[in-house]
């Protein structure tokens, strides 16, 4: 039996009246020609030109199923049970990763997103990477590297959109090297991540699905787009995981420890 969780029965009810809305706007797109409530539910966008036809219907059904799981993981909490004893920077961290969550989840379902949130969105990540870096300790190997990708990392994005916004010229090797120094301190933190007791290992394996799914997605949406199918859009509910890995790194750090077993009597 899996052990539960602290909000597991209010997560399942969102869960499920997400699931069932998806089913009645896939009924609706077939029955009226109007993909427009399903295309919102998925997509999170106003609809394009994209076709009403079967095809086009189950993949958009496909693409939500990711978000109702993301609902399950992201809104069920840490395990039941005593609480361990945080220190002050694992508390920051914990805070962090939710508002960074919630920064993601905003961003993904509003249809606009003003410059302002994208550098706020920045700044919550760059305080998750210092303060991931004071909680991992020495599991976190290239400290200082790591630390210093992070920020590079986030800063210049930040930077990036300041820059843009103010209508200054942003050279191209800018965001090419904000981007390697994120590869950077992704790969070095869920390395340290998956030798950390405290974050399970599916927590690990859905940060690693983060880092490798845009990619993936990339050369299957160039090989499936068209003016007609909703493939391509369809295809950007994989940001959903980030979402999950914020949320579970966050959840973990609140789960119960696992005590040890009464020793052997020695023969």
């Amino acid at each position: 039996m899996p052990r539960r969780h602290l909000l597991a029965t209010p997560a399942l009810l969102i869960m499920g009246v997400y699931v069932v809305a998806l089913v009645a706007a896939a009924v609706i797109a077939l029955t009226t020609g109007n993909l427009g409530v399903l295309w919102w539910l998925t997509v999170f966008t106003e609809r394009d030109r994209s076709v009403v036809t079967w095809p086009n219907v189950l993949v958009l059904v496909l693409a939500g199923l990711p978000w109702a799981w993301a609902l399950w993981q992201i809104l069920r909490g840490p395990l039941a049970g005593p609480s361990p004893e945080l220190d002050q920077d694992t508390r920051r961290l914990r805070i962090a990763l939710y508002a960074a969550a919630t920064s993601w989840l905003l961003g993904a379902v509003l249809p606009y997103w003003p410059w302002w949130a994208v550098v706020l969105d920045a700044g919550v990540m760059w305080l998750v990477v210092t303060l991931f870096a004071s909680v991992l300790g020495p599991n976190l190997e290239f400290a200082e590297h790591a630390r210093g990708a992070g920020v590079l990392a986030y800063g210049g994005f930040g930077a990036v959109e300041v820059l843009n916004v103010l209508e200054w010229p942003v050279p191209g090797w800018l965001e090419l090297i904000c981007g390697v120094a994120f590869l950077i301190w992704t790969v070095l933190l869920l390395r340290a991540q998956r030798r950390d007791r405290r974050w399970q290992r599916d927590t690990v394996w859905y940060g690693i699905a983060a880092l490798v799914s845009p990619f993936a997605v990339g050369l299957v949406g160039a090989l499936l787009w068209s003016e007609t199918n909703v493939y391509d859009d369809a295809l950007a509910a994989v940001a959903v995981l980030t979402l999950v890995w914020l949320a579970r790194s966050a959840h973990d750090l609140a789960n119960p420890r696992p005590q040890p077993g009464p020793l052997s009597p020695a023969l």
